[in-house]
């Protein structure tokens, strides 16, 4: 992408959000930085069997001083150093935007991230890098887990918000940005090739609802389906003229993958107060090729038929896990096991609480409530991932704080904590031993963890989220 058409894709989007200036950021960040041995570190591979070992964390400065980074943790429950963070890999400051004055490493508010098919390439997003007119997409090679390699970043032409990140079996991505080029309505679905480089932004004719705000996005290859579910607008969340409101969606769109093209909209909810379906999973093995989506501001699980174009409300958290102390129950993002008979969602309480909940989905139109685990005050949980067998969840305390300039009025916070959960017999159980706060471990001061991916420790052999 050129400097030129860099420079255009920003002027129109600061016609929207205000003419903001470029922030200038201070200190030095080694790349790579090694915060544990590297004796520990290869002794991944002392035994012949494949395990997933190593977490990663696309996490940001709180402070916006310091670079967003990656932090590279020992995820083997036998290690002496399980737990702890080995380094942490920063963008570099050099990084190319094309636009002067900005590097784009620093104030991407790091949100979701993706592993490629392979294992080989890690994604994160920069959900709010359009305020400063930065790249959006943050490319690593993770060939090496445990040492990740910055390798390139990219900012789409009429896109912006950075969510999702789904992998293709051919190599590449299919990313949902909420957002047009100006983080308004219509959003866009970026795809990119095995080589991680922009093929293009779908639909080529987006909705002309108003509502297509695309943050879940569900690929099912075989039977040429996608799934993407609305969430909010994310331009009228920010302190401008006509912002300051969170308008909240809820509608599901049922695609044709090989034509990238939307063939339905699935009203979700009452349609006068949009629920804010913010993640759709398709249920694993599932003949009618069924998905849930949840809601976040009615609380409610719904089921999703994309052949009959239909929702029905399957589960409500608001009854069974509502708190006194806290009465906003949000049910955010879930997983569901490979085999599709177990999902596990984080619930967050406005940000005063959290919980993660299992439930049992053999009977799809029926869940129950196996069991839930209790994150304590003010854990803000949000990010949710499984390791391949799903005997370990792991979680994120961290949602979005919208105080890059012009502000926003989003201000859901966490403990800054990565929580792992064993699932034994479908209980749930805290792994106390795993003691990770990003308040406390990063060299460079507090920061703000968000997504995640399990990865096997030996090289080219890696699986994530």
């Amino acid at each position: 992408m050129t400097a030129k058409s860099n420079l255009i894709r920003l002027r129109r989007g600061l016609a929207v959000l205000l003419t903001l200036s470029v922030v200038g950021a201070t200190g030095s960040t080694i790349l790579g930085t090694t915060h544990a041995s590297t004796k520990e570190d290869t002794g991944r591979e002392r035994d012949g069997n494949r395990r997933e070992d190593t977490l990663l964390v696309w996490a940001g400065d709180q402070a916006h001083v310091a670079p967003d980074f990656v932090a590279v943790v020992d995820f083997d429950s036998r290690s002496p150093s399980y737990g702890h963070v080995l380094r942490t890999v920063p963008l570099p400051r050099s990084l190319p935007t094309g636009i002067t004055g900005s590097t784009g490493a620093i104030g991407n508010e790091p949100h979701h991230v993706g592993l490629s098919a392979d294992g080989r390439t890690f994604v994160g997003g920069g959900l709010l890098s359009v305020l400063r007119g930065q790249n959006q997409a943050f490319f690593f090679d993770v060939s090496n887990p445990r040492f990740p390699k910055f390798t390139h970043a990219d900012n789409p032409p009429d896109a912006s918000i950075a969510d999702e990140f789904e992998p293709l079996s051919n190599g590449g991505f299919l990313v949902t940005f909420m957002g047009g080029a100006s983080g308004s309505q219509p959003g866009r679905v970026v795809e990119y090739d095995a080589r991680s480089k922009y093929v293009q932004s779908w639909p080529l004719s987006p909705p002309t609802d108003g509502q297509f705000n695309p943050h879940g996005i569900a690929i099912d290859e075989e039977h040429n389906l996608i799934l993407t579910s609305d969430f909010i607008c994310p331009a009228h969340t920010l302190i401008i003229p006509g912002g300051s409101t969170a308008q909240f969606r809820g509608s599901v769109r049922i695609w044709d993958l090989a034509k990238r093209e939307i063939t339905k909209t699935v009203i979700v909810g009452d349609p006068a107060h949009p629920p804010g379906t913010i993640n759709v999973e398709l249920i694993p093995h599932d003949r009618k090729q069924r998905a849930y989506v949840d809601g976040v501001t009615d609380g409610k699980l719904y089921l999703i038929d994309p052949h009959r174009g239909t929702s029905k409300e399957v589960f409500d958290f608001t009854g069974p896990f509502a708190l006194p102390d806290a009465p906003n129950v949000w049910p955010h993002l879930f997983r569901i096991n490979d085999a599709g008979t177990r999902l596990f969602i984080t619930l967050n309480y406005a940000g005063a609480n959290g919980k993660v909940v299992l439930l049992d989905i053999e009977n799809p139109a029926r869940p129950k409530v196996l069991d839930a685990v209790s994150l304590g005050k003010r854990s803000g949980p949000h990010y949710i991932t499984l390791d391949e067998e799903s005997n370990r969840v792991v979680v994120s305390d961290y949602f979005l704080v919208e105080d890059l300039p012009p502000g926003g009025v989003v201000g859901v916070d966490g403990d800054h904590k990565i929580h792992v959960i064993k699932v034994e017999n479908d209980r749930l159980t805290l792994d106390d031993r795993f003691d990770l706060s990003f308040d406390r471990d990063i060299p460079t001061g507090p920061a703000r963890p968000h997504g995640l991916a399990v990865l096997s420790g030996r090289k080219g052999d890696s699986h994530g989220e």
